[in-house]
């Protein structure tokens, strides 16, 4: 039998838990019913989410006598981005394996994955499947060259990986024992997943952000693994901010990103935490989310991805003040 796996440590922990008065009091709310989980402040690599999960895909890859990390994602990809952070902090190399062709600008994540040392291959395929198989086809490339690759999957996510979000739920509650729901951007569906294992299905609040096609049947077969009883009908899931795509940048987010900033200062992403937060205020003018009850927003990063979002330029001098 093999040893069980033992999580490193790369991130720093725990994350704080901060207060939103201003935000709350705009929604609605009272001042002390509204709080953010600073899972953008994790430490490693510009810091984000994908960081709980990489303490135990990582150790995976070390049991496994690997020296190179190998992921997938967009150009854009927070997870592809702290893989490399994580390879650098380990002394292993790592290689990102991206679709389509590579583009005219370099900015946000891409120009971060250069100063972490990763190797890109941009692989002319679209859609999930054909990328896989081109990470496959990389990973038999670097083997045939003398290398020990471990691929870790898309977003970071599988069985594995969801403990560290388990963890991380736990951590939440001995932070907020009176927590009613905990509102989480929904991608690869790891995330998700460990929270509702610790947190139950009840008190959390997933918003689809269009990464996957099977969002909800991805996150009932990650929490399975920790908590067989949770369905995927159970699951808690907001389908109402994917707008025309994944890559899309619209109304409601808009109004998030810039309510957020205004009134407390704090920098969303485009892609997750803004729909997230757009979830997050049109639950509360529905009512679905009252006052009188604590809501905690995961904050799990991604704000580099705001400079290489092609839609971002445009809004933001649309919204800027020049005097």
């Amino acid at each position: 039998m093999s040893e069980p796996i033992v999580p490193l440590t790369l991130g720093t922990w725990p994350t704080p838990v901060e207060p939103m008065p201003r935000l709350a009091a705009a929604l609605g709310l009272g001042r002390g019913d509204l709080l953010i989980k600073r899972d953008d402040l994790t430490g490693l690599g510009g810091g984000g989410n994908k960081i709980r999960k990489l303490e135990w895909t990582a150790a995976e890859a070390l049991a496994n006598d690997a020296d190179t990390l190998v992921t997938t994602g967009g150009p854009q990809s927070n997870h592809a981005r702290l893989t490399a952070a994580t390879a650098a902090r380990l002394g292993l190399r790592a290689v990102l394996v991206f679709p389509g062709e590579p583009g005219v600008a370099r900015s946000g994540n891409l120009v971060l994955d250069a100063f972490l040392g990763a190797e890109i291959v941009f692989t002319g395929v679209t859609g999930q499947q054909a990328l896989a198989d081109a990470a496959t086809r990389v990973c038999d490339r670097l083997r045939a060259e003398g290398a020990r690759p471990a691929l870790i999957p898309f977003g970071g996510s599988s069985a594995l990986a969801t403990r560290g979000y388990a963890r991380c739920g736990e951590e939440l509650m001995s932070q907020v024992p009176d927590l009613r729901t905990a509102v989480v951007a929904l991608g690869s569906g790891a995330t998700m997943a460990g929270l509702v294992a610790s947190l139950g299905p009840d008190r959390t609040l997933g918003v689809d952000v269009g990464a996957v096609d099977d969002s909800r049947q991805r996150v009932a077969a990650f929490v399975a693994a920790l908590s067989p009883n949770v369905r995927a009908d159970d699951l808690r899931v907001d389908r109402d901010h994917i707008g025309s795509g994944y890559a899309s940048l619209t109304d409601t987010v808009e109004e998030a990103l810039t309510l957020v900033a205004r009134l407390e200062g704090i920098i969303l992403d485009p892609t997750y935490t803004g729909r997230a937060m757009a979830a997050l205020v049109a639950a509360t003018r529905r009512g679905e989310i009252e006052p009188g009850n604590t809501t905690v927003f995961i904050h799990t990063g991604g704000v580099p991805g705001l400079f290489g979002h092609a839609d971002v330029p445009a809004f933001a001098e649309s919204v800027q003040k020049v005097t």
